[in-house]
């Protein structure tokens, strides 16, 4: 009788121990879970607050020039429609002041106060703008920015060449105006499409050649990001043995007869009142061209190809479409 007490007293020993272990294994489980989550929402919260710039913050623009920032600008000037765009797609529409008489996109920056021409900005409207911030482009000549360098005011000045250098500057702007989450987000929504046009490309044979009039007898080559524009694209550009933007040689386009013509909507020839496409149908010797031959004369928003923005990368898609229709999945 003794032997049998011990036995099931044994046995309920083992099964209360064995309830105790599952107790404390559940309690350890949901323990470990608990911590992991904390740390899961800490990790989080620090990555989120990494996004935020840390002031005071120093940065260096396109001239080299060292720029400190105290705090986000509150007031932003843009002296270019490229330039307005990056600030617009980064949401900072309530802080901007001022832009330059050519900024058309997006709608809103119509309504507000204009600073004068790209080339030479209206000092004293910029001044009176009260900006933290004045942000220049491309076309700035160098002694309106020494210009307004001189009246103390806080310069960012911009010179992208590349696709890679708009990429950048958008991220930099978004560190500068504390807008790095919206940055991050819009660049790669930009490399996504980039990365597009390149699987495209690589599936190419044969590639095609083009040539751009962005303005009435002007075209570009090597060194500029329209050029790279279409490289990306897996086209030859057919002006790139010369370097930057120069007038053109009809004869020469004839020679090189490009399997694509691109030309801009919205270009306008002052003298003869015709718009590009009416002067490629309409020189002489170009209705022997490959692309005149075969309607490959495409025209597209001339804003999406000179302007290096945030949508430099539709212009992106519009070079790829006229090369090589359907391509980009």
């Amino acid at each position: 009788m003794q032997r049998i007490l011990l036995v099931l007293m044994s046995a309920m020993l083992a099964v209360m121990l064995a309830a105790c272990g599952a107790d404390k294994s559940t309690d350890n489980k949901g323990n470990a879970d608990a911590v992991s989550n904390a740390t899961s929402e800490t990790s989080q919260e620090q990555t989120e607050e990494a996004k935020s710039t840390v002031y005071p913050l120093t940065v260096k623009d396109a001239s080299g020039k060292e720029i400190t920032f105290e705090k986000a600008p509150e007031k932003i000037v843009s002296t270019s429609p490229a330039e307005t765009e990056m600030l617009f797609a980064l949401g900072l529409n309530d802080r901007i002041v001022g832009v330059s008489d050519y900024d058309d996109y997006p709608e809103e920056a119509k309504s507000k106060t204009k600073v004068g021409g790209v080339v030479e900005p209206n000092a004293e409207a910029i001044v009176a703008a009260g900006s933290d911030l004045v942000v220049s482009g491309i076309s700035i000549s160098e002694e309106a920015l020494k210009h307004l360098n001189s009246l103390g005011l806080k310069v960012f000045a911009s010179n992208p060449k590349s696709v890679d250098d708009v990429l950048s500057e958008i991220l930099l702007l978004g560190q500068i105006t504390d807008k790095q989450s919206e940055a991050e987000a819009l660049v790669g929504q930009m490399n996504a499409d980039i990365q597009k046009v390149k699987d495209a490309a690589a599936t190419v044979k044969d590639k095609k050649k083009m040539y751009i009039e962005f303005s009435p007898g002007w075209t570009v080559g090597s060194g500029e990001f329209m050029d790279e524009l279409i490289t990306l694209a897996g086209g030859i550009n057919i002006a790139s043995d010369v370097a930057g933007w120069y007038q053109i040689n009809e004869e020469r386009i004839v020679a090189d007869n490009p399997d694509v013509i691109m030309y801009t909507l919205d270009g306008m020839d002052n003298d003869s009142g015709k718009t590009i496409d009416q002067l490629i149908y309409s020189r002489t010797g170009w209705d022997q061209i490959k692309a005149v031959k075969d309607k490959q004369v495409i025209g597209v928003d001339g804003n999406l190809l000179s302007r290096p923005g945030p949508r430099i990368t539709q212009g992106l898609l519009a070079i790829s479409n006229a090369l090589y229709p359907g391509a980009v999945k």
